[in-house]
């Protein structure tokens, strides 16, 4: 097993190197980059070149010496909306930026500080990436770990119920039901929520914005409990009701397989009750590969598909912050949340297989040779 985890290990390493180099291939070809991001908020906010400039707007327009020069037009013709600039300005912006190196380099720096998990700052927030992310995370967590709890809750005693009445009128009307469920997006089902519990036409039951509320802090611990489940139920509802379809179908096929096992005939043959077989036999064996896919499926939940939901709620979590990041090209944000979080996956992938050993020690790797 030790051997196992090793290579697992050692494979990670060029997986998360490959998946780094293609986005960062990916992103230098995008159109808008950082400092056209930039460039295009001057006209509205000349604040934000101090922070590169230690000025005002004397460096901005009509500040260099010949405008339409040789080496203006050299360097402005590289960025849209850059032409009356001060060339030394867009220099500067590039040395902030590390764009005054070539992509390889570039590449080479961000991955040597990534393996120390130096993520740098963000080039809008001006602070510490880290601190971003965490500064974000708890309304990740929230959503994600009460989806995947509730998910799970719902999941996995439907699907039994549906093994052991294969075929009936329960089977088939539940079916049809979360058939339907998974078949509407999630955001789609999350605008609708809106349209009918949150004040849209019909009832104002829930808020639309944020975890808590304003008086929080004057709140008691249950009131507070109670407000914070009351801000997170339409964006619960929203998330789980498309995610449970195909873990149900997964409960009750692997329950479905089990049951007509050789062992369960035997079981039923030495005069066990039912509920003796399924719950004493049944159900270690059927768990496997819903066990095992815990961790990820924690990781997919957390930070692969609550962007739409935290937008349209206005929940300001890791999903929208990778929104805006991607919108804006913050590039220390979008790579060091990519790096960190899909080694996180990576990791939680090989925790879901030793998973696997844990609930059955009769699985083992080594000798399937993997």
């Amino acid at each position: 097993m030790l051997a196992y985890i090793i290579r697992r290990l050692l494979l990670m390493i060029p997986t998360l190197f490959g998946i780094m180099l293609l986005n960062f291939a990916f992103a230098q070809i995008m159109p808008g980059g950082p400092i056209e991001q930039l460039i295009a908020q001057l006209s509205g906010d000349g604040s934000v070149t101090e922070r590169f400039t230690g000025g005002g707007s004397e460096t901005l327009e009509g500040s260099s010496p010949q405008a339409g020069s040789a080496t203006e037009s050299d360097v402005t013709s590289r960025y849209r909306g850059a032409r009356g600039l001060d060339p030394a300005f867009i220099k500067e912006l590039e040395r902030e930026f590390g764009f005054d190196k070539p992509a390889y380099e570039r590449f080479y720096i961000m991955v040597k500080k990534y393996l120390v998990f130096d993520f740098g700052e963000s080039y809008f927030k001006g602070r510490p990436v880290v601190d971003v992310v965490l500064e974000k995370m708890p309304v990740s967590i929230s959503i994600g770990l009460w989806t995947t709890l509730i998910g799970y809750m719902i999941c996995i005693p439907l699907g039994i119920a549906k093994a052991v009445r294969d075929g009936s009128r329960f089977d088939m009307w539940t079916t049809t039901v979360i058939t339907a469920g998974s078949a509407i997006p999630s955001f789609l089902f999350a605008v609708l929520l809106i349209v009918l519990f949150a004040g849209g036409r019909f009832f104002d039951w829930f808020p639309l914005r944020g975890l808590t509320s304003a008086n929080w802090e004057d709140l008691n611990w249950i009131e507070k409990a109670g407000d914070y489940f009351w801000h997170l139920t339409l964006p619960l509802l929203a998330m789980v009701i498309g995610s449970f379809a195909s873990m149900t179908m997964l409960v009750k096929n692997s329950f479905i397989d089990q049951l007509r096992s050789l062992y369960v005939s035997t079981a039923r043959a030495k005069g066990l009750s039912e509920r003796r077989v399924l719950y004493g036999h049944v159900f270690r064996n059927a768990m496997l590969i819903v066990i095992a896919g815990f961790p990820s499926a924690i990781v997919g939940i957390f930070f692969g598909s609550a962007f739409l939901i935290e937008t349209i709620f206005s929940l300001d979590g890791l999903g929208l912050l990778s929104y805006e990041a991607a919108l804006k090209r913050d590039f220390p944000i979008m790579f060091g949340t990519l790096y960190f979080f899909t080694l996180l996956g990576l990791v939680m992938n090989l925790i879901g297989d030793l998973t696997y050993t844990v609930v059955d020690p009769r699985i083992d790797f080594e000798k399937r040779g993997t």
